[in-house]
């Protein structure tokens, strides 16, 4: 959420900055709710500070020996009872603007960081640098096979039977396929802790609280499943129940940065996205994903950037799976990244680079949604918050079978899966 302060006394930076995003903006209505609400704040603390004045003067009359119902204290006690009136009904005012102005701030995304390149769209992103070669999509003078097509032939997965189960845009594992899913997160998960990541397995169920505080609602609402019944929704990523885990928290400064890897299944609408990769691993309903979440101390907020990113590289490059870094442009960033690091694996089959990790840096964007502060030594503020997926397993897996399908029809294994799976190839289990 954007600060208010940064509302109230430069509004033109907020412009400028969601400019950036493409976002044309009129402030200035919201500006004079923040300089109302602020004009009531001073005068309630003014209030209260004269309260506090006459109550001290009721206390030394008194104990200069005047009568406790005497007229000059029953004065300043008759004026004392006013302004705790008076008091009462700028709060109720306050809260009522305060509430007001938290709705509309809700709606706008973080502003981008000054290190993000300027763009409108996906077009104008930046590739940064590659890792490995790219397998061509030949193999013995025959085109490679996409993933679900291996998949299929393979028998590990079966699409028609869970569109009776659930619909379209679900899919069921089997014998090594499932096996192979259940490898690839425990070695991501192996993978992180090694590297000094906290291994966590939240609630997938989450909140209406927990989704604002990540970014996701208010405006996101439709991309999310909802149970009917309960203030609760199927999470669409591990960042909205690791966000909320320190929700409304104070952490000591030493106890920054607190790294955590979160598996959960994840589920997504995919609302707008009918017609593109309705086959395969790609874009599903519930998949799975291991999440890299960071709090953090704001002076180290770039330097985790780039850590976090190269933890979800180094996952990649064990899984000898040849990839890209894309960061994003101002316009293509997500609603609450200030600056996004994009990796895109290459699938031969497809002949094409699909993203497998969005690896960003919030600022302090979820941390005042969420109020998320840290102290030290006397001074309190707001941290900084990083996420980024370490990896998406699914497309992980789609990854592995175009990158490692031979001749013979079977699937190579990379070696660091191996002692995962207990064998270095796929094979047709039919």
């Amino acid at each position: 959420m954007l600060d208010q302060r940064l509302l109230r006394d430069n509004p033109e930076l907020i412009v400028e900055q969601l400019g950036r995003r493409g976002m044309a903006l009129d402030l200035s209505a919201l500006q004079l709710i923040a300089r109302h609400e602020r004009d009531l704040e001073q005068q309630r603390s003014d209030l209260q500070a004269e309260g506090n004045r006459i109550g001290r003067q009721v206390g030394e009359l008194i104990r200069a020996g005047e009568a406790p119902h005497s007229p000059d204290v029953q004065t300043l006690r008759d004026r004392g009872n006013t302004i705790k009136q008076q008091v009462a009904v700028l709060e109720e005012e306050e809260k009522a603007l305060e509430a007001r102005l938290r709705e509309q701030l809700l709606a706008f995304p973080n502003l981008p960081s000054p290190l993000c390149p300027a763009g409108a769209g996906e077009a104008e992103n930046v590739e940064r640098r590659r890792w490995g070669t790219p397998r061509l999509p030949l193999v013995d003078q025959a085109p490679l096979e996409e993933h679900w097509q291996i998949a299929e032939r393979l028998g590990l997965i079966d699409s028609e039977r869970s569109v009776r189960i659930a619909q379209s845009r679900f899919v069921t594992l089997l014998g090594q396929g499932a096996r192979l899913e259940r490898a690839l997160i425990s070695f991501m998960l192996d993978q992180h802790s090694r590297r000094g990541y906290r291994e966590v397995l939240p609630p997938i169920l989450v909140n209406s609280a927990s989704l604002t505080a990540s970014g996701q609602l208010p405006k996101f609402a439709e991309e999310s499943f909802r149970c009917a019944d309960d203030d609760l929704w199927l999470t669409p990523t591990a960042e909205v129940p690791i966000t909320s885990f320190h929700r409304d928290e104070l952490i000591p400064a030493e106890q920054l940065p607190l790294r955590y890897a979160a598996y959960t299944p994840c589920f997504r609408r995919e609302a707008g996205s009918y017609g593109r990769d309705t086959r395969g691993l790609i874009r599903l309903h519930q998949f799975n994903k291991v999440e890299l979440y960071w709090f953090c101390h704001p002076d180290q907020s770039d330097e985790a950037h780039a850590q976090l990113t190269a933890d979800a590289e180094a996952v990649l490059q064990a899984l000898e799976l040849p990839y890209r870094v894309i960061e994003l442009c101002t316009g293509d960033l997500g609603f609450s990244a200030a600056r996004t690091f994009d990796l895109e694996v290459w699938l031969p089959g497809a002949g094409a680079y699909r993203e497998i990790s969005s690896c960003s840096t919030c600022g302090d964007f979820q941390a005042r949604r969420s109020s998320i502060r840290f102290k030290e030594g006397k001074k309190t503020r707001l941290l900084h918050t990083l996420n980024g997926s370490g990896l998406a397993v699914g497309r992980t897996m789609a990854a592995l079978l175009e990158t490692g399908q031979q001749a013979d029809g079977s699937v190579r294994l990379p070696q660091a899966l191996v002692p995962y799976m207990g064998c270095d190839r796929l094979i047709s289990e039919t």
